[in-house]
């Protein structure tokens, strides 16, 4: 009889050192998954770990290909496979409108949220149609910004609109070889990037004005990526939005 262990599926997510990517690392490994944590910061990785014997840690920088290559490398030296990859790793960028952003802020955030995005869905994508099932999901974390933009924000907001035809272009050329591809926009969930824009204390608004928005605990987001990533083979969540209760969203501005 095959064991639990081995019928455990593969996770690999990036940006996994702190907020939406540790939380969703903790759900998975938790729900039985093996888990490759990536990320810039290895102590952080480690600390998202957690000792948990079906962890593993790599360093990587979603923004070099070389460092993407390692990742994968690593995960199918260790596992044999990619069942599921969450491309989480994102900055926020400058807060600046299109006239006061500088050249290097923009590749950047760009270079981060987009770039990285489409090399680990390379890697994944390469290693899913490689293997033997054949298949897998890829799943973009986007942004609520993919919809609305906040003001000053054009970086993000540019490269969260861009994460939207990556998503629908990976789930179409995807088809043939069993790879679907969906992406979650997530709204005021408590993270440290939250914190930066002042959600908590006042985020400003299209009017102007600063307002104090509702935010929602960051596992709650994590349990909605867990249920993209464990829809069986014959479905896929395409696009999925998931904010706090009463957030100026529907109808923002």
């Amino acid at each position: 009889m095959t064991s639990k262990k081995e019928n455990a599926r593969v996770a690999v997510v990036t940006g996994a050192g702190s907020g939406i990517g540790r939380a969703v690392s903790r759900l998975m490994l938790a729900d039985g998954y093996r888990v490759a944590l990536a990320g810039r910061r290895g102590p952080q990785l480690l600390e998202s770990a957690d000792g948990h014997p079906a962890a593993l840690a790599v360093p990587c920088d979603v923004t070099q290909p070389d460092d993407v290559e390692r990742l994968f490398t690593a995960v199918l030296e260790r596992w044999g496979r990619v069942d599921v990859l969450f491309n989480n790793a994102g900055i926020f960028g400058p807060a600046a409108s299109v006239d006061e952003i500088s050249l290097e802020d923009w590749n950047a955030t760009v270079a981060v949220n987009l770039t990285g995005s489409m090399l680990c869905a390379a890697a994944a994508a390469r290693a899913m149609k490689a293997q033997d099932p054949q298949g897998g999901r890829i799943i973009n974390n986007g942004s609520i910004s993919a919809h609305s933009p906040r003001p000053r924000t054009v970086a993000y907001t540019v490269t969260k609109h861009a994460m939207t035809g990556l998503t629908r272009s990976i789930e179409l050329d995807g088809r043939a070889f069993g790879i679907t591809c969906g992406q979650i926009d997530i709204g005021n969930t408590a993270t440290e990037i939250m914190d930066a824009i002042g959600v908590g204390s006042g985020a400003l608004q299209a009017d102007g004005s600063r307002r104090v928005e509702p935010m929602f605990p960051v596992e709650d987001a994590a349990r909605a990526v867990l249920l993209m990533a464990n829809m069986p083979a014959s479905a896929s969540v395409g696009s999925l939005v998931v904010t706090a209760a009463g957030m100026p969203f529907i109808g923002r501005g």
